[in-house]
């Protein structure tokens, strides 16, 4: 007996599409779309629109203290997180041959002070002013001129990246809020304080550098920490507010429907859009606060009266519900 195989698929594919419909348009969970309508009246607030990315934390100018000479260092006197000033003898180090002549005092015995004060010590001093954020190195540890002895940071910022098609909306001075990934709850206030010149390529994407300055810095902060950055773009004060579901659109301009009460129909408002945030707009001219705004909100909600149980391929159809 031959198989006709192709008639087989048909009722194959046949009785998945039959099953799909059931399931989607059939079943028990099925979901009906609903409007609803209400009114609002247009309220004064606040609105800001931001630009988010990410960033790291990093020190604005990073500054690798290492020796003038090859030799053992003797003494250090600063640790990490300690803040020093300019001229600030940082560690005492000893030259390869002060080294060596020290070792010979010390094994005969007696001479080993007079030989410290006849052959001074070499110091590390600080540069500038700021904080220690490595010690690298302990006493006793012989270092070459190559060797990183002490780093020091001027102060902490955010290196934040954005990418090409945000970066011009950024300015100079604009306003940020800094969080941080392993403290959420710390917001900190920055300002742009510097923008690259030149781009970045990161994952196939060109990204620009962007430097944060914070107001202030938390003792939270360290370097290398990962950041969470928004930029304000914009921002107003006291301006007249609508939720964007009450606004509609017709080919280039927006328009609300007023209310007139219940015996008149609405009427048809045309406005002037500024900023938006994704929830509100902000309302330049076309309302006042008095008017009454029809808002048309939808949602979807589960069907109550479809039919429900059974399956499609019973001899008799979908199952009704028995009435009680």
């Amino acid at each position: 007996m031959k198989i006709n195989r192709k008639g087989i698929y048909l009722v194959l594919i046949l009785i998945l599409a039959a099953a799909a419909a059931f399931l989607i348009k059939g079943g028990p969970d099925r979901l009906t779309r609903k409007i609803s309508t209400g009114e609002i009246n247009p309220f004064y607030g606040n609105i800001e629109t931001s630009i988010s990315t990410t960033g790291t934390v990093k020190p604005q100018n990073r500054l690798e203290i290492k020796p003038p000479i090859a030799g053992r260092i003797e003494e250090i006197l600063v640790k990490e997180g300690q803040r020093v000033k300019t001229g600030e003898v940082l560690a005492l180090m000893s030259s390869t041959e002060r080294a060596a002549l020290l070792d010979a005092a010390y094994l005969k015995g007696g001479e080993l002070e007079y030989w410290k004060e006849v052959y001074k010590a070499t110091p590390l001093v600080a540069p500038i002013d700021a904080e220690v954020i490595v010690r690298a190195v302990e006493p006793g540890q012989t270092v070459s001129a190559a060797d990183v002895i002490l780093v020091l940071s001027d102060r902490l910022i955010v290196k934040a990246q954005f990418d090409e098609t945000d970066i011009g909306k950024v300015k100079l001075g604009q306003d940020a809020a800094v969080s941080l990934d392993a403290y959420p709850n710390v917001k900190v206030k920055a300002r742009v304080d510097h923008i690259s010149y030149e781009s970045e390529i990161v994952n196939n994407v060109t990204i620009y550098e962007v430097d944060l300055l914070p107001e202030a810095i938390p003792d939270v902060f360290r370097s290398g920490m990962s950041a969470n950055v928004e930029v304000i773009e914009q921002s107003k004060a006291k301006a007249l507010l609508l939720p964007l579901e009450a606004i509609k659109r017709q080919q280039d301009s927006a328009f609300v429907l007023l209310s007139r009460g219940k015996q008149s129909p609405p009427l048809k408002q045309k406005v002037t859009l500024g900023i938006s945030n994704g929830i509100n707009v902000e309302v330049i001219s076309g309302l006042k606060p008095g008017d009454k705004v029809i808002v048309e909100t939808e949602k979807y909600v589960p069907a109550q009266d479809t039919p429900s149980g059974g399956s499609p391929f019973m001899p008799f159809g979908r199952r009704r519900p028995k009435q009680k």
